[in-house]
């Protein structure tokens, strides 16, 4: 038998020993991640809106030129920018009545190009579904509408708008998710918790154990006494006792 066979059964034995360790904090943590996940965050929808930046005013595909999309892919990171900037959002959470800042809108945002193409996608996060999509047309149209006056170029258009669903899936939660990383966690947890016990617990507590550690062959074993045999042993040395006494007098 190889050292390395001995050493995972050495493993599984230690597991073995205190499963219950193992199974209690991972159905802690699988049902406390479930019941988070289920009952107490709050769902967060999303909606996205799109952005078709060209190099002019003139948009049609067939006057495109080669520098006409250079330039507007190298441009898209600076209206990525300005989209983000307090000019935008402030004004946008003004028009939308949203009681927000740049800062706090931003938060609900997530603002990229769609596979480094000329579209700019603008996706807003929000608790309500039409929230989300009022923000992200909204702030699409501002956007649109002040561009020209900050960078004197009229060269956006909204390529398609948010739109509210009949029945939406939230993408926050993910219950499942939560579920097996929760799962996953708690029992790395448990296994490790178990390996720090063993390895803090010094005590021998079988003959394996002594040989193991002191190097001492074992001659020899006291086997467990039940409370019926102790009770008999007890019996036989008052027994042997009284009798003593007896003969001394």
């Amino acid at each position: 038998m190889t050292e390395e066979t001995i050493e995972l059964r050495e493993i599984l034995r230690i597991i073995r020993k205190r499963i219950w360790i193992v199974l209690l904090i991972t159905l802690i943590a699988t049902t406390a991640s479930g019941v988070m996940s289920y009952f107490f965050i709050t769902p967060i929808y999303q909606a996205s809106t799109q952005l078709l930046v060209n190099s002019s005013k003139d948009n049609s595909i067939n006057s495109l030129t080669a520098n006409d999309v250079r330039f507007s892919l190298d441009i898209i990171q600076t209206y990525i920018e300005v989209i983000k900037s307090p000019r935008i959002l402030d004004q946008a959470a003004q028009e939308l009545g949203l009681k927000i800042n740049a800062l706090q809108l931003e938060k609900k945002l997530d603002i990229s190009t769609v596979k480094q193409s000329q579209i700019i996608s603008i996706t807003a996060e929000d608790p309500d579904q039409h929230v989300a999509a009022k923000i992200a047309n909204g702030i699409a149209s501002t956007f649109q509408r002040e561009i020209p006056k900050i960078m004197k170029v009229d060269n956006v258009q909204i390529l398609a708008e948010a739109k509210q669903e009949e029945n939406p899936s939230p993408v926050k939660p993910r219950p499942i998710l939560n579920i097996a990383i929760a799962f996953v966690v708690g029992l790395m947890t448990s296994i490790g918790l178990i390996f720090l016990i063993e390895y803090l617990d010094n005590s021998l507590k079988n003959e394996a154990d002594v040989e193991r550690y002191l190097g001492l062959p074992v001659l020899g074993m006291v086997a467990p006494i039940d409370e019926k045999t102790e009770q008999r042993i007890k019996k036989i040395t008052q027994d042997r006792m009284a009798g003593g006494k007896i003969l001394e007098t």
